[in-house]
């Protein structure tokens, strides 16, 4: 194809010299003769195009933008003049800039920037699966002994904590030590060198995640705990300091096998963090002394009657973090002496631990209150720390309390204090722990529970039974105030084997029982409230005369 160059200007007209591209050069660059004679001008031409006023048809193929022209009047070709082998054409960008292939004309779109590395170990890494992990392991445990702590704050706390220590705690430290060895499993070592973060920013941002991760699985057990306690707890509230604390030690606890699975990038690491983190916790959980409260985790509060002082387990989180803090800067800062600075506030939170010792935890002021209900005889009392069992008591022993309605020299109510009963009281049968007596605010068996009752009202701390004649009386008496199917039947195979064994002295008792409880159920109701009124001035006497007890 051959360029027309129209007269104008100063030369006359002439005809072009076609100019053909070697091979590996610009292939679709034909050059023209114009603006007088010996000058050269090189352009191409697509199609028909306005002339430039140098005498060169600028033209551009449908749907291509036409080329630049230069100073001295070259123009570039566009994309439908080029042959085969020419390189691509950069297209003016906005002022005046260079765009690349395929990003002028508002066609392409500019790539997104890559995912920030801690996005990534947030979402796809091994911190979401480990934190699943915990969830699970946390949720079977807690949920199987829904029975004991159900209804009460403190074997509520008491159950997050111990879980927390010994499957939370060593999990982490697990977590924390295959997290750590990633690297060296992986052969990336060096690669993870070259890079431009400092050693420490690139340890927190691969344990960071993790440890939020497993702090959360934790927290989320708690919620849902705290949650199905609620409708049956009455009285006190949760232990958040002591929940808080544990959530944190666990983070730290992923942060220190973290930093001790990069010392030791080896797969045993984990597997070893984990079975000497539950031997640890473990043995320091059991022991005596005051050493036990720096078991992670292992807040001691037993029942309703103690309760952690505030600062208890965010001082025990302090003694975890320390120890995680130390051991990361130790590995990984450019100055390893900023390690002590943690160091020392690790061993100063172990120093206060010890050396408070059981003043970590306190009275509860509840536990030294009482409910009563005074519409019975005798009356009955519950612990402040659960009053909503007073209804749920008092029904279970409706039974007995109307059967000894009207009888004089009762004792004047059931106490549940958890301390001896002072002179005219009796001890209520025991509503902790939760599990035994008492399931999710329900009395489990109320008339073996009226059963117990009943016993606290007959010679209830002797240790020696009395005289056989008396002991004939207090089993009739017994049977009579709260009969219970299940003892009747254990009585009737006592009674079936002493028939085998032929033993007639054990028959003898037998027959001598029966008939009692005979005379008493046969009285009127005016005679026998008179005979129990005389029973029960001795009842509370461990030794009394013979002649001192009606008998039947």
């Amino acid at each position: 194809m051959t360029a027309r160059v129209r007269p104008g200007g100063d030369g006359p007209a002439h005809t072009p010299t076609r100019t053909e591209t070697a091979p590996g050069a610009d292939a679709g660059h034909r050059t023209a003769h114009g603006n007088g004679p010996g000058r050269r001008e090189t352009g191409t031409r697509h199609g028909n195009g306005p002339d430039d006023g140098n005498g060169t048809t600028l033209g551009a193929a449908p749907g291509h933008d036409a080329g630049p022209e230069t100073g001295h009047g070259t123009a570039r070709p566009s994309g439908a003049g080029l042959r085969t082998g020419t390189a691509p054409v950069t297209r003016p960008g906005r002022g005046g800039g260079r765009r690349g292939p395929g990003a002028g004309g508002g066609r392409g779109r500019l790539r997104r920037s890559a995912p920030h590395p801690l996005r990534a170990e947030w979402l796809r890494g091994f911190a979401p699966w480990a934190g699943a992990g915990l969830l699970l392991a946390l949720v079977w445990p807690v949920a199987a002994k829904a029975d004991q702590w159900q209804g009460s704050w403190g074997a509520t706390t008491y159950t997050l904590s111990s879980a927390a220590a010994m499957i939370s705690v060593p999990f982490a430290l697990a977590a924390g030590g295959w997290q750590g060895g990633r690297e060296h499993r992986r052969r990336t070592t060096e690669l993870r060198a070259s890079t431009a973060r400092t050693p420490l920013v690139q340890l927190l941002a691969a344990a960071l995640p993790l440890a939020c991760w497993l702090a959360a699985a934790q927290l989320l057990v708690t919620v849902g705990t705290l949650a199905a306690c609620a409708p049956y707890a009455s009285a006190g509230g949760p232990a958040y300091t002591v929940f808080a604390g544990n959530a944190l030690t666990i983070a730290a606890c992923a942060v220190l096998g973290h930093a001790a699975g990069r010392a030791v990038p080896l797969r045993l690491t984990a597997p070893v963090l984990a079975i000497g983190g539950y031997v640890t916790v473990g043995a320091l959980g059991t022991s005596r002394s005051d050493v036990r409260h720096l078991a992670f985790c292992m807040v001691q509060v037993l029942g309703d009657r103690d309760l952690a002082v505030w600062w208890y387990p965010l001082v025990s989180a302090l003694w975890a973090a320390g120890l995680a803090a130390a051991a990361v800067l130790a590995l990984t800062a450019f100055r390893r002496a900023t390690a002590l600075l943690p160091l020392a506030a690790a061993l100063g939170a172990a120093a206060l631990l010890v050396s408070t010792g059981d003043g970590l935890l306190r009275d509860n002021p509840l536990a030294h209150r009482q409910v009563c209900d005074t519409s019975t005889t005798p009356k009955v009392c519950v612990n402040g720390t659960y009053p909503g069992m007073l209804p749920e008591v008092t029904r279970a022993l409706s039974g007995l309390t109307g059967r000894l309605h009207g009888v004089q020299n009762l004792p004047v109510r059931y106490e549940d204090l958890g301390r001896s009963p002072h002179r005219g009281e009796v001890q209520l049968p025991n509503l902790n722990p939760i599990g035994w007596s008492v399931v999710r605010g329900k009395v489990t068996d109320p008339r073996r529970y009226a059963w117990e009752a009943a016993h606290m009202l007959v010679r209830p701390d002797c240790g020696k039974a009395p005289a056989e004649r008396i002991t004939v009386t207090d089993e009739a008496v017994l049977r009579w105030l709260a009969p219970d199917p299940a003892y009747e039947k254990l009585r009737a195979s006592f009674r079936a084997s002493a028939r085998q064994e032929r033993n007639t002295k054990e028959l003898a008792k037998f027959r001598a029982e029966d008939t009692a409880y005979a005379r008493l159920t046969a009285m009127s109701d005016g005679e026998r409230r008179s005979w129990l009124g005389r029973y029960f001035a001795t009842a509370d006497d461990c030794h009394p005369k013979p002649s001192e007890v009606p008998s039947l």
